[in-house]
């Protein structure tokens, strides 16, 4: 076994596929080199198939290594743990590009390992390792036969790149990652900013040429490797035709009265009442067949037909609407009392209660992953509690669907949420799914919207979603679906997940279970998503149409203030001294960035208001005739230092501080004493001199007073009176 490798052109650089070095114990191993990304991608089978599922176990992995990018993991041991969520959503990404793909009897169990060996924090890694899991799987031995590819599109000043890079992306009005076959497109994951219809499936158009092109170099590559294992071929499956024929007789009259059901949970009851009974009839006649297997059977077999026959038949779906009807929605804004923004959204029997909680920028959740380093100052989060579809199950922190749907709806929303310098606040929402019939997402992304507007977060217009399923025969027979119901995602084809505004799109999400989609599906599919959408929006726009004028009374006072970068130092102080001052004077909360941004929060507006008033007096250049009230911080014999701001003095004479001739200071000023003072005078060295301005408090203080004369100089006082062209100075 000797290294194979090819390489080929993929956005502007050359990709490089390698095997036969590494994981050479694996089913079949790709490593993927692309400029300052190495990935290595493994695919391995079971031996033996599992006999206790009815499904095709595979799951795929991205581990993320943080020495890829010449880090070490935070925390107390020092090595990775759990993925992130950008590892998890990548894993997802390659397990709805290959899932479709795999053929339907296979029971073998199936592990995808994308580890991620070198990151350059430039190009990101999702779309090369969905290559190196097509050839991973080429190689190897399990029955996977038709190559996938994926490319990432952006659109960036009008034009359209190919294999974008971070920077790229970041001033792109549309990142959309495709993946497919040579054929079709099965998935898709994208953020926009309000893109049109047109504008999407021009990127679509361009990627799938793309991926044509580079499945082939994937087939270039698997014939070089003349080592490669053969395919396993499907078991010999007996055609149980006196099986299902009996089902037939059996199950078919009972399941029709059903068709249309209003109410998700009496057509699941029912249908799982009579295939329990349907099964235990048929296993009279078969009793060495498992009960579970007979149940799985009569579901594909039966029920899915008889279903998907039902809507083409009758173009009338499960719950009796027509194919391109809108559940009935409704929703309310501040129904809690506490939180700082809350909405309820119901499409249909899905439900959402979606809360925002406004925050300070201590708040941010910072991204430290082997491949960005980020704060976040706006995050969504999605709950999918067992009782929203009426079980009962552990609830053990989010899982991978949680964090897959959550990611999106932060993507839908992200694209309005308004910029920093003229809305300071960390935004979290978190979505809570009170009751699912599909659709929880795009109901979470309108939920959330109407969430943000009731909050008082300025967005510019509400975000609204919707999904649309397939029942597929062929590229001529097809049905597409709006809001698509729980039933049709089981028994469909397709979920087409398009959220935005009235003026474009801000995310999709595409999965499939064919082998993928033609352009002429894709662009019906966004064009009744576009009509669907704008209905949503006007409904949402009944409850609440724009955001409320102010914030709520429970949300923290935050204000900012930009601050000279050579200040910051003057504004933190020798240990924190200065800011830990404002901070106890005040009650606020301070927080620098290294960029001279200061934010400052808390609960207490007056206090805020205060400290924003004290930072920027101390950071301001102190200029002539500037008047501050200052401290009386050191006392000497000619005069008192007085702290104009924190770390800048300045030195008001004894001369200056009455309206008349004192001779000591101490009996006019004590330290701490605030004196209002006007700057006089600012020398070459920086040194500042000031005058008094409250002259009207220039009597000794309290407590003290004018030493008694003695009787010489009394004597001397009336001699002077007697001769007054004596000189003052003759006088004593």
């Amino acid at each position: 076994m000797g290294k194979v490798t090819h390489e080929f052109k993929y956005g502007d650089h050359t990709l490089t596929l390698e095997t036969g070095e590494f994981a050479r114990q694996a089913g079949g191993s790709c490593l993927v080199l692309y400029r300052g990304v190495a990935i290595l991608v493994t695919a391995t089978m079971a031996k033996e198939p599992r006999e206790d599922t009815d499904f095709f176990p595979l799951l795929v992995d991205f581990e993320e290594r943080m020495y890829a990018a010449g880090k070490f993991p935070g925390g107390f041991f020092k090595r990775e743990g759990r993925p992130s969520d950008e590892a998890i959503l990548n894993a997802r990404k390659i397990d709805r590009t290959i899932r479709p793909l795999f053929p339907s009897w296979l029971r073998n169990e199936v592990q995808v390992v994308a580890t991620a060996l070198s990151v350059d924090q430039l190009n990101p890694p999702d779309a090369l390792s969905i290559i190196g899991a097509s050839a991973a799987l080429a190689l190897s031995d399990i029955p996977f036969d038709i190559p996938v590819a994926a490319i990432r599109v952006a659109q960036m000043h009008g034009e359209f790149i190919l294999s974008p890079t971070y920077p790229q992306l970041q001033e792109s009005t549309i990142d959309i990652l495709v993946g497919g076959t040579s054929r079709y497109v099965n998935m898709i994951e994208s953020q926009c900013k309000e893109a049109s219809e047109s504008d999407i499936l021009e990127c679509i158009k361009l990627a799938q040429g793309e991926i044509d092109r580079i499945t082939k170099e994937i087939s270039a590559f698997v014939d070089k490797v003349s080592w490669r294992k053969e395919k396993i071929f499907p078991p010999n499956i007996e055609q149980k035709s006196e099986l299902e024929q009996k089902a037939k007789e059996l199950l078919l009259p009972r399941i029709a009265p059903l068709f249309p059901s209003t109410s998700k949970l009496d057509l699941y009851d029912s249908l799982r009442k009579i295939k329990k009974e349907v099964a235990e009839m048929i296993l009279l006649e078969f009793p060495d067949l498992p009960l579970r297997e007979i149940e799985a059977e009569l579901d594909k077999t039966i029920i899915k037909v008889f279903y998907r026959n039902f809507v083409f038949e009758n173009n009338i779906r499960v719950d009796g609407r027509d194919v391109d009807t809108v559940r009935e929605i409704s929703g309310r804004v501040g129904l809690l009392p506490r939180v700082h923004g809350s909405a309820a959204f119901t499409r249909g029997q899905t439900q959402i209660v979606s809360c925002v909680t406004l925050g300070t920028f201590a708040d941010r959740q910072k991204i430290d992953t082997a491949n960005v380093e980020i704060e976040k100052r706006f995050v969504h989060h999605y709950n999918f509690p067992p009782y929203s579809v009426g079980e009962v199950r552990s609830i053990r922190g989010p899982g991978r669907r949680e964090i897959g749907h959550g990611a999106l709806v932060e993507k839908a929303l992200e694209a309005l949420i308004p910029p920093e310098n003229t809305f300071p606040y960390s935004i979290r929402v978190v979505s809570e799914v009170t009751e699912s019939n599909a659709s929880s997402s795009m109901a979470s992304t309108c939920a959330s919207s109407m969430a943000l507007m009731d909050s008082g977060v300025p967005i510019a217009r509400a975000v609204g979603g919707v999904s649309i399923g397939l029942l597929y025969e062929s590229d001529e027979r097809y049905v597409l679906l709006t809001d698509l119901s729980g039933f049709e995602d089981h028994y469909g084809d397709m979920d087409f997940k398009i959220a935005g505004t009235e003026v474009g799109i801000t995310a999709i999400q595409l999965d499939t279970k064919i082998e993928g989609l033609p352009l002429k599906i894709i662009e019906e599919s966004l064009a009744k998503a576009k009509e669907a959408r704008l209905f949503i929006l006007s409904q949402m726009n009944k409850v609440i149409s724009r955001p409320r004028e102010s914030l709520s009374e429970f949300a923290p006072t935050l204000l900012t203030l930009q601050i000279p970068v050579d200040k910051i130092g003057q504004l933190i102080g020798p240990a924190g001294r200065h800011v830990k001052k404002i901070q106890s004077d005040t009650g606020a909360s301070i927080d620098i960035d290294e960029n001279g941004t200061v934010y400052i929060s808390g609960y207490d507006k007056r206090g805020v208001y205060k400290a924003h008033e004290i930072i920027k007096t101390m950071t301001q250049e102190i200029e002539l005739d500037m008047v501050f009230e200052g401290t009386v911080v050191s006392l000497v014999p000619f005069g008192a230092f007085i702290e104009l701001v924190p770390g800048r003095d300045g030195l008001l004479h004894i001369s200056n501080i009455a309206n008349h001739r004192i001779s000591r200071v101490e009996d006019y000023l004590k330290i701490g004493d605030r004196v209002l003072v006007r700057v006089k005078e600012i020398d070459s060295a920086g040194k500042i001199n000031l005058v008094r301005e409250d002259l009207e408090y220039t009597k000794p203080r309290e407590g003290r007073h004018y030493p008694e004369r003695t009787t010489k100089q009394a004597r001397r006082e009336n001699d002077f009176k007697k001769a007054p062209h004596r000189t003052r100075k003759d006088r004593f």
